[in-house]
């Protein structure tokens, strides 16, 4: 049988199914200790909100800085190793976690050799709370720290993984699929963290989520080679993933890719590398915003506890997994409308751009229905999952393979300086419009607080489109690095 009458293979669809589940395995992690610090572990050792807010704020820029390093990590040792690198640091850093409260008990008394339940009692009998909430807060801003390094390596990592395994009018819906982890991570999340703290104990809920990336690698160790090495890749199917490959190689003036580092200052000599590191910036803040935020929005407005706030964020979350449609356009748009891949996720970028544009009404509306602005912000979290997974994959498309997780880190990093300024800002922000029971726009108080932050995020898509589009106007792939 020919190779052009030969069944394409579809193991590619494996390897993006193993991304899904590594992405998931991602938010989990991260999400052990925003589910259990407040009912079992800020008892236990006297945190304060500002005890948990240095924490989380400093996971933050722990994970900005880690990504721009992540991303050349995975270009040095290659797709394989620095994914099995970079999920065993952060499955290690999770686990971490659970021992904080031992090492709180040894480093205070000086006995190690005790278990979880010896632990909390040896730290009951500590006088000195000030020096219980030093000792343990150090401790877990350094399991942070381990986990944020690790984590830092997935993005790089997959969406270098789907350049490989992917032709580039696929590769946003792939990332979609893979991406779409995060929201199934969120919903998990919730139903399965509290009752596992709540039946094993806190520790525990590290542990078992922590313990699931490292069940991971060993699929990931068999189920991953090169497409072109690959057993279970098919030569019809090597040949769809490498068809922008062949294509390129006939137009005049190709020049092959070798198989030179490229350095870090090499990247920023680019618009390209500006234009994706801009849109990261204007955008994953927003994202950022609603994850953080929604909860106590609703707390501070319509006055729900975390349960009456449960099937609102779940039907958030839901909504936001039709962010897969938003992979599937920019395929749309290439078969069916004869673009590139560049101009039809541009395209699709700009379409996904407006939705937000809702937001503008979510808190005006509000007061019909709380169900009005959790439904708008759902619809708001799928076009920036959307858009998401289309401006990652504008980095395959610009660059050569070699450099495509160095330049997925520099724009984590922007993306991860946007996040913490909006956040920190919002919560500025709401403190203050409560405090000062500030009046705008016929809102007072915190309401006028989310009024306005509501409005930024409304228009940061449309904005980061506009910089990216005029920094790159047309498809202009890199040749020279």
């Amino acid at each position: 049988m020919s190779q052009t009458n030969k069944s394409i293979g579809n193991y590619r669809w494996s390897i993006c199914a193993l991304l899904f589940f590594a992405t998931t395995i991602n938010y989990l992690d991260r999400q052990v200790l925003s589910l259990t610090w407040s009912d079992f572990i800020a008892p236990e050792f006297h945190w304060t909100n500002n005890d948990y807010g240095n924490i989380t704020a400093l996971f933050s820029i722990f994970y900005a800085v880690s990504l721009l390093f992540a991303g050349r990590f995975v270009d040095w040792l290659d797709t394989k190793k620095g994914f099995l690198w970079a999920i065993g640091i952060w499955s290690l850093g999770a686990c971490l976690h659970a021992f904080c409260g031992i090492a709180t008990s040894g480093i205070i008394t000086g006995d190690w050799f005790v278990g979880f339940e010896g632990a909390k009692d040896a730290i009951h009998t500590v006088n000195d709370t000030a020096l219980v909430i030093n000792v343990s807060v150090t401790l877990f801003i350094f399991a942070r720290f381990v986990l944020a390094v690790g984590e830092a390596g997935n993005f790089p990592a997959a969406i270098k993984t789907t350049a490989e395994y992917f032709p580039k009018k696929d590769r946003a819906f792939s990332t979609s699929i893979f991406n779409a982890g995060a929201t199934v991570g969120a919903l998990a999340a919730p139903i399965t963290i509290p009752f596992i703290a709540k039946a094993f104990g806190w520790e525990m809920a590290f542990i078992i989520i922590g313990a699931l990336g490292f069940v991971w690698m060993g699929f990931w160790v068999f189920m991953y080679d090169k497409p072109e090495k690959h057993p279970k890749v098919n030569a019809a199917e090597l040949a769809y993933i490498q068809q922008d490959d062949i294509a390129d190689s006939k137009i005049a003036g190709y020049v092959p890719e070798t198989k030179t580092k490229v350095s870090l200052a090499d990247c920023f000599k680019y618009k390209q590398t500006w234009a994706f590191a801009f849109g990261k910036f204007m955008t994953d803040g927003v994202w950022w915003f609603f994850l953080f935020w929604t909860p106590a929005y609703l707390s501070s407005v319509y006055g729900m506890d975390s349960t009456e706030a449960a099937l609102p964020l779940f039907v958030l979350y839901m909504i936001t997994l039709l962010s897969i449609i938003g992979g599937w356009l920019p395929t749309y748009f290439v078969e069916k409308k004869g673009m590139n891949p560049y101009e039809g996720r541009m395209r699709a970028m700009l379409i996904f751009a407006f939705f937000p544009l809702l937001a503008l009404i979510a808190q005006p509306l509000g007061y019909i229905s709380y169900w009005i602005p959790v439904i708008i912000i759902g619809i708001a979290g799928a076009a920036h999952q959307s858009w998401s997974a289309n401006i990652f994959t504008t980095v395959g498309d610009m660059f050569p393979k070699k450099a495509i997780a160095t330049i997925t880190g520099i724009g984590g990093l922007a993306g991860g300086i946007g996040s913490t300024l909006i956040n920190k800002g919002s919560g500025l922000l709401f403190d203050y419009s409560k405090d000062t029971n500030m009046s705008f726009m016929g809102f007072e108080g915190i309401e006028a607080g989310y009024f306005i932050i509501f409005s930024i995020c409304a228009v940061c898509y449309l904005t980061g489109w506009i910089v990216m589009k005029s920094l790159v106007p047309k498809y202009a792939p890199i040749t020279d690095l």
